[in-house]
């Protein structure tokens, strides 16, 4: 029997006979039953778990994933993920994710090994390198941020603000680096600026050997990913007065990768900033 109408009929009949004959008569154990009306909210219950489900999901712009919906459903009322994940398919209110698009740089593609393979540890300066570009849309116009990020502290050690995401910005970048003088590796996703051969060319030339994501894992550059999410969490998304203008994206964006460096402690560096532990660990 369907539990919805084992769980109806109990309902119906209470007052009148008890709990433990109706489902005597059903052959349904009361433990079975206990778990069917966790699993299964009553037509108010549902009624009142869609329209939050639906508010929760418009409010953070269906960034969500049912995951994610469940944890702040139940900060007001009790439901299951299965069924939050079902009222998000039915509804249409999964996560609506947009793919990066690839822009033809007009340059042959090359794609390379992904050497670095997710593993973020490095035990000096300039061993492992992880650069993106990343779109701030906050101002009058679109500009694009692109980082370099040293992974042995967490640190910015080049980056370009542009109103181009092309080849000239990333290059930009690319040039603000040190020598190397030890083998060092440099990590991107497969971005046609990345994929391009004159890209690749300068890297090459600066002795560094470039590494690639696999396609759709943006998992595997998680360390700049993650500071492109704080930078714009910590900064526009907390002040909206700071999207007025373009130039005021750009000072903002400056200032922040300096407070980041020099001032934001991390948990993995021992509490300490990137520069501070940098500083720590490699003064002779």
């Amino acid at each position: 029997m369907e539990p919805k109408i084992v769980i109806e009929l109990v309902n119906f009949y209470k007052g009148k006979i008890t709990q433990k004959q109706v489902l005597e008569t059903l052959n349904v154990s009361r433990t079975t039953y206990n778990r069917w009306k966790k699993e299964i909210p009553n037509n108010k219950e549902e009624s009142e778990l869609v329209k939050l489900v639906k508010k929760l999901c418009e409010k953070n712009k269906y960034r969500y994933g049912y995951r994610k919906i469940t944890f702040l459903v139940n900060k007001e009322m009790k439901a299951n993920k299965n069924t939050v994940q079902k009222i998000m398919q039915k509804y249409d209110l999964n996560c609506k994710v947009r793919p990066k698009r690839r822009k033809s740089t007009g340059q042959p593609i090359k794609i390379v090994e992904n050497v670095l393979n997710v593993d973020f540890n490095a035990t000096r300066p300039l061993e492992k390198l992880v650069t993106d570009i990343t779109y701030l849309p906050f101002g009058k116009s679109m500009l694009y941020l692109s980082s370099i990020m040293d992974l042995y502290n967490r640190e910015i050690i080049a980056y370009t603000i542009s109103d181009k995401q092309d080849l000239e910005c990333v290059l930009d970048t690319l040039n603000q680096l040190p020598n190397v003088s030890e083998d060092c590796i440099l990590h991107s996703d497969q971005a046609a600026v990345y994929t391009s051969h004159s890209y690749q060319k300068n890297v090459k030339e600066k002795g560094i050997t470039m590494s690639m994501s696999r396609p759709g894992k943006p998992s595997d550059n998680a360390p700049i990913e993650t500071f492109h999410g704080y930078l714009k969490h910590e900064t526009f998304h907390l002040e909206p007065q700071l999207k007025s203008s373009n130039e005021i994206v750009t000072q903002t964006v400056i200032q922040y990768i300096k407070y980041y460096n020099e001032d934001r402690i991390q948990e993995k560096l021992g509490y300490r900033s990137p520069k501070e532990f940098r500083e720590l660990h490699t003064s002779s």
